[in-house]
């Protein structure tokens, strides 16, 4: 084996990895990217951690008490990939899966059917997915290298349409969730404004036609 005289390390895995200043560059950087492991459970505080590795996150996104072949194969596709795959893709992706799809549809603005695998760019709030479902390894490693060749198209982002559809999309949701919770309350909340709005334009169309009729 090869003996460093001085070398920087990180042990995750259930292995090791050495610093390369010609392959990795800053050593900062490098500790930033390699700070968790490269397989996780995602959630959404730790979605929010992984933005600062600079990495694309590939999630499988699946119901982990479903038991179904589909739910357990792409758990199993996504695992094999980072493992096998890890010298290829770790310095640009970090893998995991996520329970439920809850949290992702908030974050996408969309509803997806799942299982189901989405790549996501936090720091530009873009994201992919594949337009049939993946069966294999060989089919999520294509799609991993699309990505990084640019044929895959992104969606989502953070541009003023985007922005703008997040605002309507969080309104629509609190909405709903008020409903949802407490229908009493939700008519009260949302009733009463408009029914003081309607008396008021009542109001003003009374008095313009009271005025015209006079005059």
């Amino acid at each position: 084996g090869c003996v460093w005289l001085s070398a920087v390390l990180v042990f995750k895995d259930d292995t090791y990895f050495v610093y390369d200043e010609y392959e990795d560059g800053d050593l900062s950087s490098w500790i930033n990217r390699e700070r968790f492991q490269n397989y996780l459970t995602v959630d959404g505080f730790l979605l929010y951690e992984l933005g600062d590795t600079g990495k694309l996150v590939a999630i499988a996104v699946i119901d982990e008490k479903n038991t179904s072949v589909e739910h357990v194969r792409l758990k199993s596709v996504i695992q094999e990939v980072a493992r096998d795959h890890r010298d290829e893709f770790h310095r640009d992706f970090q893998f995991g899966h996520m329970d439920g799809n809850d949290y992702i549809n908030t974050l996408l603005m969309d509803e997806l059917k799942i299982p189901t695998v989405v790549v996501l760019n936090t720091s530009n709030q873009q994201y992919f997915l594949l337009d049939r479902q993946i069966q294999s390894t060989e089919d999520l490693v294509q799609f991993i290298r699309s990505i990084l060749d640019g044929t895959v198209e992104a969606q989502g982002g953070d541009s003023i349409l985007q922005r703008l559809k997040r605002i309507v999309f969080d309104a629509k949701s609190t909405v709903v969730s008020i409903f949802k919770s407490s229908p009493v309350m939700g008519c009260f909340l949302f009733g009463l404004p408009l029914g003081v709005i309607s008396v008021m334009c009542y109001g003003i169309y009374a008095a313009d036609t009271d005025g015209g009729y006079i005059e």
